[in-house]
């Protein structure tokens, strides 16, 4: 499997480390803009193929599959002719700004009949998969009750950098430049959680998001902080069941967390992420009598990147789809509809 990167920021970093501890992966190039950016990383991953632009790489046209890990605004240009050439695709989510960008991408995938995925990073969290495992099982029972939140605590803290001085975080606090706040942000990554955990889709929303001061005339030099900071949601899942949903950057204490409850008519699930681990609780049989939680050991699972490979690899499929990705994306457009309008409305 011959991979290009495309984009060369942070997150590829991340992508460029696991792909490189891949059997047959071998990865081949690097696409940026910033001409700078690109030789810095291209040296540190000893990378020989450089390209400025997108169409250089196609011209070359030496690979087949591409880790798009450019900001959001760019995953659909980028992605759209990289499918057109046939090319396998790994996107960082979310899959594009809107649900019809995303459809965009995903139809222009399925024609292709090429692998599509996205890297929605905490399907990597084997307590999750185990969570879900469970409920299809049935040893809860039917889901009645799902709680999720993910908290972040980047606009209390200078843990991860000063989000005043740094574009990596002000750009995400400003619509302007292509954000959509925590909700575009980590709220597809929360809506994964809670549905995939719980085995069950959305069926309808309804949102209210809020952005809170945080600058003079909330601006800092090009930046217009008007993106929204926190949201609560409540949702209602396919199988009937009932869920709250809510993610802030304001989560003084908390890192990096994200939290899901499970509740079914014969027991109770808990998944807990956090930077220093993940562990799944259950509340199962006897133990509902006496609301006793136990720890339950969860094995390693492959990540989205070793699945993504395998897919390329074995002319196979796999989740998270640009379909999956694509429906996420829809109620997370109807989500800021309905903080507009003030209603709840059907996926």
């Amino acid at each position: 499997m011959r991979l290009i990167v495309v984009g060369t920021g942070g997150m590829a970093k991340n992508h460029v480390e696991h792909f490189a501890r891949i059997p047959g992966v071998e990865i081949v190039g690097a696409v940026d803009t910033d001409a700078t950016r690109l030789t810095a990383f291209c040296d540190t991953f000893d990378i020989k193929q450089r390209f400025l632009s997108l169409d250089e790489a196609l011209a070359w046209g030496e690979f087949d599959s591409v880790t798009n890990v450019t900001p959001d605004k760019a995953h659909n240009p980028t992605t759209l002719p990289l499918l057109a050439a046939g090319k396998h695709v790994l996107c960082e989510k979310p899959l594009a700004e809107n649900y019809e960008k995303a459809l965009e991408m995903t139809e222009a995938a399925e024609r292709a009949g090429v692998v599509n995925m996205v890297n929605l990073t905490y399907r990597n969290v084997a307590q999750l998969q185990k969570a879900r495992e469970m409920v299809i099982s049935g040893e809860i029972g039917t889901v009645k009750h799902v709680e999720a939140s993910y908290l972040q605590s980047w606009l209390v803290s200078k843990a991860w950098g000063d989000w005043r001085s740094e574009s990596k975080w002000l750009w995400r606090l400003s619509t302007g430049h292509g954000s959509n706040g925590v909700l575009g942000d980590i709220g597809i990554h929360i809506l994964d959680f809670a549905a995939y955990g719980a085995a069950t889709d959305i069926d309808h929303v309804f949102a209210r998001l809020k952005t809170f001061a945080k600058a003079p005339g909330e601006r800092i030099g090009e930046y217009t902080l008007d993106a929204n900071d926190s949201f609560s949601m409540s949702v209602d899942f396919a199988n009937g069941a009932l869920g709250v949903v809510h993610a802030s950057r304001w989560a003084t204490g908390h890192l990096n967390e994200l939290k899901l409850r499970i509740y079914g008519e014969r027991g109770g699930l808990e998944v807990n992420h956090s930077p220093n681990g993940s562990e799944l609780r259950g509340c199962l049989g006897d133990d509902t009598e006496t609301a006793t939680w136990r720890v339950i050991e969860v094995p390693p699972v492959p990540t989205n990147y070793q699945r993504f490979a395998d897919a390329v690899m074995n002319g196979s499929s796999q989740d998270p789809s640009f379909r999956h990705a694509a429906n996420l994306q829809r109620v997370l457009d109807l989500a800021m509809v309905t903080e507009i309008e003030r209603r709840e409305l059907k996926v």
